[in-house]
Protein backbone atom coordinates (compact mmCIF):
# COMPACT_ATOMS: atom_id res chain seq x y z
CA UNK A 1 0.00 0.00 0.00
CA UNK A 2 2.96 2.17 0.76
CA UNK A 3 4.40 1.36 -2.13
CA UNK A 4 0.86 2.54 -4.38
CA UNK A 5 0.89 5.58 -2.25
CA UNK A 6 4.01 6.45 -3.31
CA UNK A 7 3.26 6.41 -7.08
CA UNK A 8 0.08 7.65 -6.92
CA UNK A 9 1.63 11.07 -5.22
CA UNK A 10 4.68 11.02 -7.80
CA UNK A 11 2.30 10.57 -10.32
CA UNK A 12 0.40 14.14 -9.22
CA UNK A 13 3.55 15.59 -8.02
CA UNK A 14 4.64 15.14 -11.90
CA UNK A 15 1.57 15.96 -13.29
CA UNK A 16 1.08 19.25 -11.58
CA UNK A 17 4.92 20.05 -12.65
CA UNK A 18 3.49 19.42 -16.78
CA UNK A 19 0.14 21.48 -16.35
CA UNK A 20 2.98 24.33 -14.59
CA UNK A 21 5.65 23.74 -17.65
CA UNK A 22 2.55 24.13 -20.03
CA UNK A 23 1.24 27.17 -18.24
CA UNK A 24 4.66 28.80 -17.94
CA UNK A 25 5.33 27.69 -21.86
CA UNK A 26 2.10 29.46 -22.99
CA UNK A 27 2.37 32.77 -20.58
CA UNK A 28 6.05 32.64 -22.66
CA UNK A 29 4.37 32.30 -25.87
CA UNK A 30 1.94 34.66 -25.18
CA UNK A 31 4.16 37.41 -24.00
CA UNK A 32 6.50 36.75 -27.18
CA UNK A 33 3.51 37.68 -29.77
CA UNK A 34 1.76 40.26 -27.62
CA UNK A 35 4.03 40.95 -23.80
CA UNK A 36 2.20 44.56 -23.66
CA UNK A 37 -1.52 43.04 -23.68
CA UNK A 38 -0.02 39.88 -21.41
CA UNK A 39 1.08 42.33 -18.97
CA UNK A 40 -2.78 44.54 -19.18
CA UNK A 41 -4.56 41.25 -18.31
CA UNK A 42 -1.78 40.44 -15.60
CA UNK A 43 -2.37 43.98 -14.14
CA UNK A 44 -6.11 43.90 -14.38
CA UNK A 45 -6.48 40.07 -12.09
CA UNK A 46 -3.93 41.51 -9.63
CA UNK A 47 -4.08 44.73 -9.29
CA UNK A 48 -7.91 46.10 -9.39
CA UNK A 49 -9.23 48.89 -12.14
CA UNK A 50 -8.17 51.20 -9.22
CA UNK A 51 -10.68 53.53 -10.01
CA UNK A 52 -9.44 54.87 -13.57
CA UNK A 53 -12.24 54.71 -16.52
CA UNK A 54 -11.01 55.25 -19.94
CA UNK A 55 -13.25 58.39 -20.35
CA UNK A 56 -12.74 59.42 -24.31
CA UNK A 57 -11.67 57.25 -27.23
CA UNK A 58 -10.86 59.71 -30.25
CA UNK A 59 -9.13 59.97 -33.10
CA UNK A 60 -7.22 62.85 -34.28
CA UNK A 61 -6.52 61.49 -38.00
CA UNK A 62 -7.76 59.19 -41.01
CA UNK A 63 -5.53 56.44 -40.03
CA UNK A 64 -7.37 53.77 -37.64
CA UNK A 65 -4.02 54.01 -35.72
CA UNK A 66 -4.00 57.57 -35.12
CA UNK A 67 -6.49 57.32 -32.15
CA UNK A 68 -6.06 58.81 -28.08
CA UNK A 69 -7.70 57.59 -25.06
CA UNK A 70 -8.10 59.44 -22.32
CA UNK A 71 -8.12 58.06 -18.52
CA UNK A 72 -8.45 59.23 -15.36
CA UNK A 73 -10.07 58.67 -11.78
CA UNK A 74 -13.40 60.39 -10.39
CA UNK A 75 -11.32 61.95 -7.58
CA UNK A 76 -9.07 64.78 -7.31
CA UNK A 77 -8.53 68.22 -7.53
CA UNK A 78 -9.00 69.89 -10.97
CA UNK A 79 -7.26 70.54 -13.45
CA UNK A 80 -4.89 67.82 -12.94
CA UNK A 81 -1.58 67.25 -14.26
CA UNK A 82 -1.45 65.47 -17.91
CA UNK A 83 0.78 62.55 -19.10
CA UNK A 84 0.59 61.72 -22.72
CA UNK A 85 2.04 58.49 -23.18
CA UNK A 86 3.22 56.44 -26.49
CA UNK A 87 3.80 53.36 -26.54
CA UNK A 88 6.85 51.19 -28.50
CA UNK A 89 7.34 48.18 -30.28
CA UNK A 90 10.18 48.72 -32.96
CA UNK A 91 8.10 51.74 -34.64
CA UNK A 92 6.35 48.26 -36.81
CA UNK A 93 3.79 47.10 -34.05
CA UNK A 94 1.74 48.04 -30.22
CA UNK A 95 -1.48 48.76 -30.04
CA UNK A 96 -2.84 51.87 -27.28
CA UNK A 97 -5.62 49.30 -25.83
CA UNK A 98 -3.10 47.00 -24.96
CA UNK A 99 -1.53 49.86 -22.25
CA UNK A 100 -4.19 50.35 -20.19
CA UNK A 101 -1.80 49.08 -17.26
CA UNK A 102 0.05 52.55 -17.74
CA UNK A 103 -2.84 54.50 -17.48
CA UNK A 104 -3.80 52.29 -13.97
CA UNK A 105 -0.88 52.39 -12.84
CA UNK A 106 -0.77 56.49 -13.40
CA UNK A 107 -3.94 58.32 -13.01
CA UNK A 108 -4.79 57.35 -9.62
CA UNK A 109 -1.12 58.94 -8.88
CA UNK A 110 -3.14 62.89 -9.84
CA UNK A 111 -2.50 62.47 -13.60
CA UNK A 112 -4.98 62.63 -16.69
CA UNK A 113 -3.24 60.18 -18.89
CA UNK A 114 -3.44 59.89 -22.49
CA UNK A 115 -2.56 57.00 -24.61
CA UNK A 116 -1.66 57.77 -27.80
CA UNK A 117 -1.11 55.75 -31.35
CA UNK A 118 0.71 56.17 -34.24
CA UNK A 119 1.31 54.70 -37.72
CA UNK A 120 3.51 52.14 -37.98
CA UNK A 121 5.99 50.81 -40.48
CA UNK A 122 5.19 49.54 -43.07
CA UNK A 123 2.74 51.82 -44.05
CA UNK A 124 4.88 54.39 -43.25
CA UNK A 125 8.27 55.67 -42.44
CA UNK A 126 10.16 58.48 -40.58
CA UNK A 127 9.37 60.67 -39.75
CA UNK A 128 5.62 59.35 -39.72
CA UNK A 129 5.89 58.64 -36.30
CA UNK A 130 6.69 62.27 -35.16
CA UNK A 131 4.05 63.64 -37.22
CA UNK A 132 1.46 60.96 -35.32
CA UNK A 133 3.25 62.21 -31.96
CA UNK A 134 2.89 66.03 -32.61
CA UNK A 135 -0.66 65.69 -33.68
CA UNK A 136 -1.53 63.74 -30.60
CA UNK A 137 -0.06 66.84 -28.53
CA UNK A 138 -2.42 68.96 -30.50
CA UNK A 139 -5.97 66.97 -29.74
CA UNK A 140 -4.68 66.95 -25.75
CA UNK A 141 -4.01 70.38 -25.79
CA UNK A 142 -7.42 71.37 -27.37
CA UNK A 143 -9.27 68.90 -25.94
CA UNK A 144 -7.87 67.53 -22.40
CA UNK A 145 -10.15 70.14 -20.10
CA UNK A 146 -13.22 68.55 -20.35
CA UNK A 147 -11.80 65.83 -18.75
CA UNK A 148 -10.22 67.78 -16.05
CA UNK A 149 -7.04 67.68 -17.31
CA UNK A 150 -4.76 70.77 -17.76
CA UNK A 151 -3.43 71.87 -21.24
CA UNK A 152 -0.77 74.15 -19.80
CA UNK A 153 0.79 71.12 -18.23
CA UNK A 154 1.34 68.19 -20.27
CA UNK A 155 4.21 65.83 -19.96
CA UNK A 156 5.13 63.88 -22.30
CA UNK A 157 6.25 59.70 -21.81
CA UNK A 158 7.32 56.78 -23.75
CA UNK A 159 8.62 53.51 -23.97
CA UNK A 160 11.47 52.40 -26.49
CA UNK A 161 10.31 53.45 -29.99
CA UNK A 162 7.95 55.70 -27.69
CA UNK A 163 10.54 57.12 -26.39
CA UNK A 164 12.45 58.27 -29.30
CA UNK A 165 8.90 59.60 -30.44
CA UNK A 166 8.31 61.83 -27.78
CA UNK A 167 11.62 63.12 -27.09
CA UNK A 168 12.45 64.00 -30.94
CA UNK A 169 8.90 65.86 -31.07
CA UNK A 170 9.79 68.03 -27.84
CA UNK A 171 13.48 68.58 -29.20
CA UNK A 172 12.77 69.03 -32.92
CA UNK A 173 10.76 72.19 -32.81
CA UNK A 174 8.89 71.70 -36.48
CA UNK A 175 6.93 69.20 -35.22
CA UNK A 176 5.06 71.60 -32.62
CA UNK A 177 5.28 74.29 -34.75
CA UNK A 178 3.87 72.51 -38.08
CA UNK A 179 0.63 71.81 -35.54
CA UNK A 180 0.61 75.63 -34.79
CA UNK A 181 1.45 74.79 -31.15
CA UNK A 182 3.91 77.07 -29.28
CA UNK A 183 7.17 75.65 -27.90
CA UNK A 184 5.91 75.57 -24.39
CA UNK A 185 3.22 72.89 -25.24
CA UNK A 186 4.67 70.44 -23.77
CA UNK A 187 6.36 71.09 -19.83
CA UNK A 188 8.49 67.75 -19.89
CA UNK A 189 9.44 64.72 -21.27
CA UNK A 190 9.75 61.07 -20.16
CA UNK A 191 11.52 58.69 -21.77
CA UNK A 192 11.99 55.16 -21.20
CA UNK A 193 14.81 52.63 -22.36
CA UNK A 194 14.81 54.75 -25.55
CA UNK A 195 16.76 55.15 -28.59
CA UNK A 196 18.54 58.43 -28.73
CA UNK A 197 21.64 57.70 -30.72
CA UNK A 198 21.04 54.86 -32.76
CA UNK A 199 22.98 55.61 -36.39
CA UNK A 200 23.98 53.97 -37.88
CA UNK A 201 21.24 51.80 -38.54
CA UNK A 202 22.25 48.70 -37.29
CA UNK A 203 18.81 46.97 -36.73
CA UNK A 204 16.06 45.82 -39.02
CA UNK A 205 13.69 48.08 -37.22
CA UNK A 206 15.73 51.44 -37.71
CA UNK A 207 16.69 50.41 -41.24
CA UNK A 208 13.26 50.00 -42.14
CA UNK A 209 12.06 52.68 -40.58
CA UNK A 210 14.35 55.62 -41.03
CA UNK A 211 16.39 54.19 -44.00
CA UNK A 212 15.19 56.44 -46.26
CA UNK A 213 15.68 59.79 -44.54
CA UNK A 214 17.27 61.92 -46.99
CA UNK A 215 20.11 63.19 -43.50
CA UNK A 216 20.39 60.11 -41.37
CA UNK A 217 21.86 62.57 -38.84
CA UNK A 218 18.69 64.51 -39.07
CA UNK A 219 16.73 61.57 -37.30
CA UNK A 220 19.24 61.43 -33.87
CA UNK A 221 18.04 63.16 -31.15
CA UNK A 222 21.31 63.47 -29.80
CA UNK A 223 21.93 66.61 -32.64
CA UNK A 224 18.73 68.74 -31.22
CA UNK A 225 19.99 68.84 -27.78
CA UNK A 226 19.21 72.48 -26.73
CA UNK A 227 19.36 74.46 -23.69
CA UNK A 228 15.63 75.50 -23.98
CA UNK A 229 13.99 72.29 -24.00
CA UNK A 230 11.58 71.24 -22.42
CA UNK A 231 13.16 68.84 -19.25
CA UNK A 232 13.80 65.92 -20.01
CA UNK A 233 13.87 62.82 -17.66
CA UNK A 234 15.54 59.73 -19.06
CA UNK A 235 15.31 56.58 -17.10
CA UNK A 236 16.84 52.78 -18.55
CA UNK A 237 17.57 49.27 -17.29
CA UNK A 238 21.50 48.81 -17.02
CA UNK A 239 20.66 45.33 -18.18
CA UNK A 240 19.12 46.36 -21.44
CA UNK A 241 20.57 45.10 -24.80
CA UNK A 242 17.63 45.96 -26.79
CA UNK A 243 17.89 49.72 -26.44
CA UNK A 244 21.49 49.77 -24.67
CA UNK A 245 22.29 52.40 -21.75
CA UNK A 246 24.20 54.43 -24.00
CA UNK A 247 21.61 55.74 -25.57
CA UNK A 248 20.62 57.49 -22.31
CA UNK A 249 24.26 58.67 -21.50
CA UNK A 250 24.69 60.41 -25.23
CA UNK A 251 21.56 62.32 -24.85
CA UNK A 252 22.28 63.44 -21.36
CA UNK A 253 25.49 64.35 -22.18
CA UNK A 254 24.62 66.28 -25.54
CA UNK A 255 21.82 68.19 -23.38
CA UNK A 256 24.66 68.58 -20.41
CA UNK A 257 26.96 70.37 -22.85
CA UNK A 258 24.02 72.73 -24.67
CA UNK A 259 23.15 73.37 -20.93
CA UNK A 260 19.71 71.81 -21.29
CA UNK A 261 17.57 70.11 -17.92
CA UNK A 262 18.27 66.56 -18.42
CA UNK A 263 17.66 64.08 -15.65
CA UNK A 264 18.89 60.08 -15.68
CA UNK A 265 17.92 57.15 -14.00
CA UNK A 266 19.93 54.15 -14.00
CA UNK A 267 18.48 50.85 -12.63
CA UNK A 268 20.89 47.46 -12.13
CA UNK A 269 19.32 44.22 -13.07
CA UNK A 270 16.43 46.25 -15.00
CA UNK A 271 16.27 44.98 -18.78
CA UNK A 272 14.48 46.59 -21.87
CA UNK A 273 10.74 45.45 -20.53
CA UNK A 274 11.56 45.73 -16.48
CA UNK A 275 11.49 49.37 -16.97
CA UNK A 276 7.56 49.35 -18.27
CA UNK A 277 6.56 46.23 -15.79
CA UNK A 278 7.19 48.73 -13.07
CA UNK A 279 4.02 50.47 -14.09
CA UNK A 280 1.75 47.54 -13.74
CA UNK A 281 0.52 45.21 -10.83
CA UNK A 282 2.72 43.64 -9.12
CA UNK A 283 5.49 44.91 -10.51
CA UNK A 284 4.63 48.73 -9.40
CA UNK A 285 4.80 47.32 -5.28
CA UNK A 286 8.40 48.63 -6.07
CA UNK A 287 7.91 52.35 -6.60
CA UNK A 288 11.60 52.62 -7.63
CA UNK A 289 10.77 54.02 -10.75
CA UNK A 290 6.96 54.78 -10.20
CA UNK A 291 7.55 57.71 -7.59
CA UNK A 292 10.78 58.85 -10.27
CA UNK A 293 8.38 59.21 -12.82
CA UNK A 294 5.46 60.73 -11.08
CA UNK A 295 7.34 62.99 -8.70
CA UNK A 296 8.68 64.84 -12.24
CA UNK A 297 5.60 64.77 -14.10
CA UNK A 298 4.38 66.93 -11.51
CA UNK A 299 7.10 69.50 -11.13
CA UNK A 300 9.11 68.83 -14.57
CA UNK A 301 11.78 71.81 -13.50
CA UNK A 302 12.44 70.54 -9.86
CA UNK A 303 15.78 68.43 -10.44
CA UNK A 304 16.51 65.82 -8.34
CA UNK A 305 19.52 64.06 -8.24
CA UNK A 306 21.43 63.00 -11.07
CA UNK A 307 22.65 59.56 -12.03
CA UNK A 308 24.72 59.80 -14.82
CA UNK A 309 27.24 57.80 -15.10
Amino acid sequence: MAGKGRRRMISLVAGLAGLLLAGWLGLQYAIARNGPAVVDVVDRVTGSERQVALVERAAYGDDPLQTVAVYRTGAGQEPLPVILFVHGGSWNSGNPADYGFVARGLAPEGFVVVLAGYRLHPAVHFPAMLEDTAAAIAWTRENISRHGGDPGRIVLMGHSAGAYNVVMTALDRQWLGREGLPQDAVAGVIGLAGPYDFYPFDSDSTRASFGEAGDPLQTQPVNYARADAPPLLLLTGEADTTVKPRNTRALAQAMAQADGAAQTGFYPGMDHADILLTLASPWRRDRTVLDRVTAFAREPSVPVQEEMR
